[in-house]
């Protein structure tokens, strides 16, 4: 069987970007560490298969991306959906914020997450969005 999560090959990737998170990711990652938000535990900068999600909740099999600008340029709008989908293949939920969300309303975005985590797999369409605000483009 082949290994899909936190690949042993990308441990570097992975303590590079724990060392290097970004302002919303550090806020976002202080409000839920050592299972803050209702009791759920999430990993930060998990991977899964080639890509390394920004939070992951095991338990639940929820993604959690922060958006920030890089998210916004050509290339990234290109990827983003690929690399969504086949996160989502392996029956992983996924949402995602803006440092917008997190840096305007980091409340409503803790209440998403938790509200995220109590939906189970078959009350969830995989392209469901779970935001009701449009992500910035």
């Amino acid at each position: 069987m082949t290994r899909i999560y936190n690949k042993k090959s990308q441990i570097l990737k992975r303590k590079i970007l724990r060392k290097n998170m970004t302002p919303a990711e550090t806020l976002v990652w202080n409000k839920i560490k050592d299972k803050k938000l209702g009791g759920h535990k999430f990993r930060r900068q998990y991977s899964v298969g080639r890509y390394v999600l920004d939070f992951y909740c095991p338990t639940k099999k929820l993604a959690v991306e922060i958006d920030g600008g890089y998210h916004k340029l050509a290339d990234a709008k290109l990827y983003d959906p690929v690399r969504q989908s086949e996160i989502e293949s392996l029956g992983i939920k996924f949402i995602r914020f803006s440092n917008n969300d997190i840096e305007n309303n980091i409340e409503k975005v803790l209440k998403e997450i938790k509200r995220a985590c109590r939906i189970t797999p078959s009350h969830l369409s995989s392209k469901a969005p779970l935001l009701t605000k449009e992500r910035e483009t």
